[in-house]
């Protein structure tokens, strides 16, 4: 009896010393099992963080048939290129560059006024006279003097005897340039008249670039398809209280060409009308002394490549090939759309465009004229036979 007793108690403090070790072991179990979820969900989380703009790149999984075009199918004029004071070593390596591209003619729309000018064209058309264009630019050093209109168009006229074959108007012009006053000196301002009668009796194009894209003048908020432009470009904004509305600067650009019919001007960057070709086919039908470059504006046409190529054949005279920032590696996509079908294809600089383009091939007839024939219209001076027929 005392033995079976003894056995019972024993057997109890067995089982006491079980529990009491058991019990924080099971207790630190369940902890772990109930944070689990949340130690997941935290995972989860910092895995699916939800990317800026900047970060997200997606990578497009469709397979369609790709036309890599490294150089353009005929020889083409770039009617829109800046290179301030270039230096003789500038110059070879941009022969190079042109050379690797079929880039015949390259026009630089910086040539300054006075000595600056001559020595560019020095420099850029010295060994290569046939190779280069030179366009020459206004000063306003002296716009508060009266008679300023007629001083720059002597200017302009002697800046044409030595070397100058067109004048480049800088987007300064309409928006930030003022008189002393403060007054901003408008787009169709008469003082500036005859400079442009200088341009039609002279007959050399007039290259104007006049406001920015729209949506520059819109509010930077999510909506705005430029907004990622605007945020790592901020003074690219043209706030209400700081500058005209879009529409007052197109109103006074077009009163310009009107003003001045026998003088050709070439609006560039499609006119700012890139995302509106109807309103572009009603200026070219409006003012047939008005042409327009592509300049820094293909995005805009490989948006919509039904539109584009429907446009660039009814309009197929007015358009010319132009790329702005000359960079011989970026030439290509403007081949790839003007001269393939190619669908889907990313654009080179997102800021522009966070779509992606498709290629909206021309005619050769079309083509012909959008590389090289218009330009040779358009711009004295230009040899005819260094380009095909």
């Amino acid at each position: 009896m005392k033995s079976w007793r003894a056995l019972v108690s024993l057997a109890f403090i067995l089982a006491a010393v079980i529990f009491l070790f058991e019990r924080p072991h099971a207790a630190v179990t369940r902890a772990a099992v109930s944070a689990e979820p949340s130690l997941q969900k935290q995972r989860t989380s910092q895995e699916q963080r939800t990317p800026t703009i900047e970060e997200y790149q997606p990578k497009s999984t469709l397979v369609t048939k790709e036309h890599k075009i490294e150089r353009a199918k005929f020889p083409f004029i770039d009617i829109h290129s800046h290179h301030w004071n270039p230096t003789p070593e500038h110059v070879e390596d941009l022969i190079k560059g042109m050379d690797s591209i079929n880039l015949r003619v390259l026009v630089n729309l910086s040539g300054g006024s006075g000595e600056e000018l001559r020595k560019t064209v020095v420099t850029m058309k010295g060994r290569y006279p046939d190779r280069f264009v030179v366009f020459a630019n206004m000063r306003y050093d002296d716009l508060n003097t009266p008679g300023f209109g007629k001083r720059a168009a002597a200017r302009l006229e002697q800046d044409v005897k030595n070397g100058a074959q067109g004048l480049k108007i800088f987007k300064d012009f309409g928006m930030e340039l003022k008189y002393a006053s403060g007054q901003r000196v408008h787009v169709d301002d008469p003082e500036f008249d005859p400079v442009f009668e200088k341009c039609a009796e002279l007959k050399i194009p007039v290259l104007i670039h006049v406001a920015e894209p729209s949506a520059f003048f819109d509010p930077w908020d999510y909506s705005n398809e430029r907004w990622l432009e605007l945020k790592q470009f901020p003074g690219r904004a043209r706030p209400a209280a700081d500058y005209p509305p879009f529409e007052t600067l197109m109103t006074e650009r077009n009163h310009l060409f009107a003003k001045h019919a026998r003088t050709n001007f070439i609006a560039a960057h499609l006119a700012f009308y890139g995302n509106d070709l109807e309103r572009l086919g009603n200026l070219f039908d409006a003012y047939p002394n008005v042409n327009v470059d592509i300049a820094a504006v293909l995005a805009e046409l490989g948006r919509q490549p039904y539109s584009a190529h429907d446009f660039l054949i009814k309009y197929q005279d007015r358009i010319l090939m132009g790329k702005d920032i000359y960079e011989v590696n970026e030439y290509k996509w403007y081949f790839r759309c003007l001269e393939t079908r190619d669908e889907y294809f990313e654009y080179y600089r997102k800021r522009h465009a966070f779509w992606r383009i498709y290629g909206f091939e021309v005619p050769d007839e079309v083509l012909k004229k959008v590389y090289y024939k218009n330009a040779l219209k358009l711009v004295p001076g230009l040899d005819a036979n260094a380009f095909p027929k």
